[in-house]
């Protein structure tokens, strides 16, 4: 498993990612259980694949055509969704202190919309205790397309885990 992973809750879901197509397929359909209030922490290396999970995500939401530019820099993306609530998109990998990201909202984003966070471990203690994990992992070092993300929940009344739970 990645290095400096938390997880928190059970496993609900393992998925073998062998192409970008599938990858995006398992995204949108983690998406049609997603609500507000819902934190998913995105765990994985540096180009793993977590921003590609997060855009399907958002795009399965918020429409195919939505541009969503990675939020590396402005550490936060916000997006409207048809049902209602935000989609905050949180790229956590420039913070150095736990603290500058509650200068962001997050603690108000956490319960009213739903977030997608990469770099989770960058918020600390700020990160929810109540959240969807999704970890990322190379299978084999020497093919890069060869990648397994597996799904954890605290939430077992989660539409998630009514869809997926193993």
């Amino acid at each position: 498993m990645t290095q400096g992973v938390t997880i928190s809750g059970n496993k609900i879901a393992e998925f073998v990612l062998a192409n970008q197509g599938v990858t995006e397929a398992v995204a949108k359909d983690i998406a049609s259980t997603l609500r507000a209030g819902d934190v998913i922490a995105l765990w994985g290396d540096l180009g793993v694949g977590k921003s590609t999970v997060s855009r399907a995500i958002i795009q399965s939401l918020c429409g195919v055509d939505t541009v969503v530019p990675s939020p590396t820099f402005t550490l936060v993306q916000t997006y409207e969704t048809p049902k209602g609530f935000d989609i905050w998109h949180m790229d956590m990998y420039r913070l150095n202190e736990p603290d500058e990201a509650y200068e962001l909202g997050i603690d108000d984003a956490f319960s009213r919309s739903c977030c997608l966070i990469e770099w989770p471990d960058k918020l600390g203690a700020f990160l929810p205790k109540n959240r969807i994990d999704i970890v990322i992992e190379y299978t084999d070092k020497n093919e890069s397309n060869h990648r397994l993300m597996t799904v954890y929940g605290s939430d077992t009344e989660h539409p998630l885990c009514n869809r997926f739970l193993i």
